[in-house]
């Protein structure tokens, strides 16, 4: 999948149909002068309903439908006979979508199964017909309900990636080039920041035939959690991960410091993302000798109490290590 295909965000205006009319027919049949009402209900309005889809992995497909509509119920007819449901409408969407009020901003529903339906837009209701409303003392009812209206509701769909592993660090610390060797995900890559503007999943192949998914978001920089640069664009994305990996290059001015900028964004955006277990990856170590190596390990042994590890994608060093880490990270037994 490419980068412009990938949308995590839609918003659109939906409607529910509306309920069909009640008859007020009344019956008719020869040598039978009045035979009483016999008018049908209408039927109920179609209902909008969001569906979750294990086969999705974006919204694109929703990017330039604007409007939903579910049918109209049918009238009632003679005889008694209700009219026809009107067809519902059916929006799916990938797991992990979640569906807001677009004037609230209340989170309505979070689509995490296969099969799993939420009526967003309920379909109005089918008036009754006149034989309802016949009674001792008005045995010939001329009137009939009207059906009643569907709901109408703009919703806004968020998806937050479903992945094992989310790439965290700063613009241009390496992460695109990192999935880009571990998996068969091709995602733009370039020396300057910002390269990758939306999330890139990728699966690696781990041993024995196992695979997990890693995820390569967009870059923080510092006020991400107020919004700055891409802000909750791709920080939503990042609740989803059970592990995250930060990535920070070799040649940073300190390494300690970035750490702990990066943590201190997570955690203003959302204190529960400080609590997944965190792995530190040192990129981009083709560029230290094994003097600098073990300098730079000695300092980070006294400074950091998370684990770390010296990797290289281009020189590939250090690569198969961190799939093992991962792996007995995201399959460790519950204590």
């Amino acid at each position: 999948m490419t980068e412009g295909n990938f949308v995590d965000y839609v918003k659109m205006h939906v409607f529910s149909g509306k309920g069909g009319k009640g008859s007020a027919h009344l019956h008719r049949e020869k040598y039978i002068a009045k035979g009483g009402p016999d008018g049908g209900d209408g039927g109920r309005g179609g209902h909008v309903i969001i569906k979750g889809n294990e086969n999705l992995w974006t919204l694109y497909h929703l990017k330039f439908k604007r409007h939903v509509k579910a049918e109209h119920g049918e009238n009632g007819g003679k005889q008694r006979s209700s009219g026809a449901q009107g067809a519902d409408e059916y929006v799916e969407v990938p797991l992990g979508t979640v569906i807001r009020d677009t004037e609230t901003n209340e989170i309505l529903k979070e689509i995490t199964e296969h099969g799993e339906e939420f009526i967003v837009a309920e379909g109005g209701m089918g008036g009754k017909g006149n034989w309802h409303f016949k009674s001792s003392t008005n045995q010939t009812p001329r009137y009939a309900q009207p059906g009643i209206d569907g709901q109408q509701i703009d919703v806004t769909l968020e998806l937050k990636i479903l992945a094992d592993v989310g790439l965290v660090g700063f613009p241009n610390a390496g992460k695109s080039t990192l999935l880009s060797v571990v998996t068969a995900a091709k995602p733009k890559i370039a020396d300057y920041e910002f390269t990758t503007l939306k999330p890139n999943l990728g699966i690696v192949k781990y041993r024995d035939f196992k695979t997990f998914v890693i995820a390569d978001i967009p870059g923080i920089i510092e006020g991400a959690a107020e919004g700055k640069g891409l802000g909750h664009r791709f920080l939503r994305h990042i609740e989803r991960n059970s592990t995250l990996l930060f990535l920070i290059p070799a040649d940073a001015k300190n390494i300690k410091e970035q750490y702990n900028i990066l943590l201190d964004e997570l955690r203003r955006y959302n204190p529960e993302l400080v609590d997944k277990d965190r792995l530190i990856a040192i990129s981009k170590s083709d560029l230290l000798d094994d003097e600098l190596k073990a300098e730079l390990a000695s300092e980070l042994d006294r400074e950091l109490k998370l684990p770390y590890l010296f990797i290289s994608s281009v020189a590939q060093s250090g690569l198969q290590e961190l799939k093992d880490k991962l792996w007995q990270m995201l399959n460790k037994k519950p204590v």
